[in-house]
């Protein structure tokens, strides 16, 4: 879903500013990235589920079997 967001000329200009910045490819990626700075959301998720333990080299295996 697409909507449509109201922000002052302002906040427009930092936007385009940041988004040239960070190389981002839109204005809602420039929003999603700070609100993950913002959250302290890490960009990877990978390896944050420390109750897992690591793959053995033959479950990797199988897995790509697959």
């Amino acid at each position: 879903m697409v909507t449509t967001v109201q922000v002052s000329e302002m906040t427009l200009q930092l936007l385009n500013k940041l988004k040239e910045e960070i190389r981002a490819r839109s204005h809602d990626e420039v929003i999603r990235k700070l609100i993950m700075q913002a959250k302290g959301i890490p960009d990877s998720m990978f390896g944050s589920n420390s109750k897992l333990k690591p793959f053995k080299a033959e479950e990797e295996a199988e897995f790509h079997e697959h």
